[in-house]
């Protein structure tokens, strides 16, 4: 008989949901909120009640046995009663929580009171529902009594229902892991160094540890971790595979791997999260549930949507995904995030995993602990994650709802008005200055935050659609949660203009809450071609001692590519007298080395200076110009236009850091060279300097932490374009002086030392 194991929580949401996908407002809080009022309620229990208890069975179903088990929150004792206490944490107001609002919490707590009334062979047992509001701390408490017969036939029915869906997956399993098991590696031979790499990761995941490689371009980062992870779901070391990327270019580049690795046999079903707005199917208007035909009514028809698309797909793309959704009438990002949870390997970006805001709530701590993360292009996450774990209010919001609704409501109208009143306190204090860096979280601002939130929730259940307020209200929420996270590596700054004022939680490094969040899950291996300077990353990507580290040379020869260097200033006071050399110098190397050309630049406006008198000057070639906010068809047909048979060289323009300067492919005569135009400096800015002024307290250079080794690692991902592989040649360029000291010299790659001066 196969085994099922499931927990109570999952299997009674996949049973029991239904309703619409808006639960905005209803019993969410964060996790640190519903620990907290748990525990509270949990400390009242007397002597021989119990938290948290683990409670198990084995039921028997045709050719499966469910394991059912989980945690209740609590086991209570009262004279002649066993209670089973089910606990949820509501922002919402207690008196529109009737007592059959959400039959998904009593069915949770009646399958806890089965397993603990058959294990004891009670005959009678009771369910306690317990609310507790997440501001006010009051408590609502429903109590029903059932006998063993009346819950057992209860947990068949329930257990009736999920059977089909637990039987497709658990043949799915079988089949997947015998065709991974006999998964023969998709190329004839390994590159130089890519067997390494992929031991490297194979060892990681069955020692369930944490993995740092630099692989430089060429090695074949994407298939050398995708296929070993492939390799441990067939034994078992692992269960299911997130592949995590910065961009939808590296997105594609992970889907074409697993496509190629079922063409080779595997049997895997693969989905790939598209973000919200993109995957929307409503025609007009905003994306919002509440007018919405495909959001309406969705827990009514996921369940044979996730069924339908299991059984007829494998690779559940962008595409797929819109199709079904239509077929079935659903939210097509909805649907995605359920079907993330079942999935062998899941595409997606980084917060998908680490956002607090986003990431997916219910990946229960058993589920991580049978997956691996494979952090892709991970260089982009300490900023990202920087980004992530950041909040920020702005005073000019306040004003609005307090104009807005003076004469509508007025607590919501009293509570704007005091934070408006303490973003003019803190304005006139620092006019002068205009900015100011703390390190606290202004716990009087949180306790205002949480007083319009409560305000807020009331008025946004009597409205419909998208709102100015539900916009602040979602800033206020994530304000607190980010709130909690707060330790010495933030601080809080006010930027006080003469138009607004902000207030924002910074996360200055946030290595603490990437190790936190990857050390969750059974295993964790970030890699990057540019993971460089390696023990700058290791350490804000949260490294520690035991983790493991690794390094390969590039495995192309020295003399694929010919390195040179134009002595330029192009520092700022200097980059009105640089434009012309900077016209000249793309146009001197198409006459000695015909081809397509990528031209690099540090800013958008730095670029169009250069870029328009390039213009004037008439010059023998096709251009094209990256553009801010390019969709992705304009993204496509600029990458399309290098192809290797043009008649006409091309050259184009575009920005450091930006959408063209890493993940693309541009193989063989699609591109000749590639033109950097300085040395990568972020733009000098007060979150810049904070992170200086931080690093440098702990003794380290913080110039280099917040300026020079970011901007240094934009330029080995643009330089990293032109060779792709063996047969690739051609010219990189570095256009700046500096590339002549020792500092800057320290930080090129071995195989771009060999240089010649223009």
């Amino acid at each position: 008989m196969k085994e099922v194991r499931v927990s109570v929580r999952n299997l009674v949401e996949y049973v029991y949901k239904s309703g619409s996908i808006d639960q905005r407002f209803h019993t969410s809080s964060s996790m640190t909120e519903g620990t907290r009022l748990h525990k509270k309620i949990q400390r009242n229990y007397k002597e021989g009640d119990r938290a948290e208890e683990f409670l198990s069975t084995v039921l028997p179903v045709d050719n499966l046995s469910f394991i059912v088990e989980g945690r209740c929150d609590g086991l209570i004792f009262e004279e002649e009663d066993v209670i089973i206490e089910e606990i949820k944490s509501t922002r919402s107001s207690l008196g529109d929580l009737a007592e059959d609002s959400y039959p998904v919490h009593w069915a949770q707590g009646k399958f806890y009171a089965y397993i603990y009334a058959k294990d004891h062979d009670l005959q009678e047992i009771s369910v306690k529902l317990t609310y507790i509001h997440v501001e006010t701390e009051e408590m609502i408490h429903y109590l029903q009594r059932f006998t063993l017969n009346q819950l057992e036939d209860f947990a068949s029915k329930t257990i009736e229902v999920y059977y089909p869906f637990a039987e497709l997956l658990t043949t799915h399993k079988e089949k997947r892991n015998e065709s991974a098991a006999a998964l023969p590696f998709p190329f004839p031979e390994y590159r130089k160094g890519q067997r390494h790499l992929a031991g490297a990761v194979y060892k990681t995941i069955k020692e369930k540890k944490t993995l740092f490689a630099n692989a430089p371009t060429g090695t074949g980062k994407t298939i050398s971790t995708i296929f070993p992870s492939v390799k441990a779901l067939a034994e078992e070391s692992i269960d299911k595979i997130y592949y995590l990327t910065a961009k939808t270019i590296t997105r594609t580049t992970a889907e074409e791997a697993f496509e190629m690795l079922e063409q080779k046999g595997l049997a895997a079903k693969t989905l790939t999260i598209t973000a919200k707005d993109k995957a929307c199917l409503k025609e007009e208007g905003l994306c919002q549930s509440d007018s919405c035909p495909f959001a309406e009514g969705y827990y009514d028809k996921i369940n044979e949507a996730v069924m339908d698309i299991i059984r007829n797909e494998t690779r559940m793309t962008r595409q797929i995904i819109e199709q079904y959704g239509r077929k079935h009438r659903v939210c097509p990002f909805e649907f995605s995030i359920d079907l993330s949870y079942i999935a062998d390997a899941v595409i997606c970006d980084y917060n998908y995993i680490f956002d607090p805001r986003v990431s997916l709530k219910r990946l229960s701590d058993s589920q991580k602990k049978r997956t691996v993360l494979l952090t892709d292009e991970a260089h982009n996450l300490v900023d990202r994650g920087r980004g992530m774990f950041s909040a920020e209010l702005e005073k000019f919001s306040f004003l609005e709802l307090k104009r807005s609704y003076k004469e509508k409501n007025k607590e919501l109208y009293a509570v704007s008005h005091e934070i408006n009143r303490f973003f003019i306190g803190l304005r006139k204090q620092y006019e002068e200055t205009g900015m100011e860096v703390y390190k606290e979280a202004f716990p009087e601002l949180l306790e205002l935050l949480e007083r319009f939130i409560g305000s807020a929730e009331t008025e946004l259940a009597g409205q419909s659609g998208e709102s100015t307020l539900l916009e602040i209200y979602f800033a206020a929420h994530n304000f607190i949660k980010i709130s909690s996270l707060y330790n010495e590596n933030y601080v809080t700054y006010i930027d006080s203009g003469k138009r607004e004022t902000i207030i924002r939680l910074f996360c200055l490094n946030p290595s603490e809450l990437l190790s936190r969040t990857s050390k969750s899950f059974s295993s964790a291996v970030f890699f990057s071609a540019t993971l460089s300077p390696f023990q700058y990353y290791f350490e804000l990507l949260g490294g520690e001692q035991e983790d493991y580290r690794f390094r390969i040379p590039s495995p192309f020869p020295k003399e694929n590519s010919q390195v040179f260097l134009k002595l330029l200033s192009t520092r700022y006071r200097d980059r009105e007298r640089s434009i012309q050399p900077l016209v000249s110098l793309p146009q001197e190397l198409m006459k000695q080395r015909h081809g397509n050309y990528l031209y690099f630049f540090p800013s958008y406006r730095y670029m169009n200076e250069v870029y328009e008198a390039f213009m004037k000057s008439g010059p023998d070639a096709d251009v094209l110009i990256q553009s801010a906010g390019m969709t992705e068809d304009e993204r496509e047909a600029f990458l399309q236009a290098f192809h290797a048979d043009r008649e006409s060289p091309l050259i184009g323009f575009a920005v450091l850091g930006g959408i063209f300067s890493e993940g693309i492919d541009l193989k063989g005569d699609r591109l000749n060279g590639v033109i950097v135009v300085g040395v990568g400096l972020p733009q000098l800015g007060p979150e810049r300097e904070i992170i200086k002024d931080h690093f440098n307290k702990l003794r380290k250079n913080g110039y280099d932490y917040s300026y020079i080794l970011p901007g240094m690692n934009k330029v080995l991902q643009a330089g990293g374009r032109l060779i792709r592989t063996e047969e690739d040649t051609g010219v990189i360029v570095l256009v700046d002086d500096r590339y002549l000291t020792p500092k800057y010299q320290g930080l090129l790659p071995e195989e771009w030392l060999d240089f010649t001066v223009l």
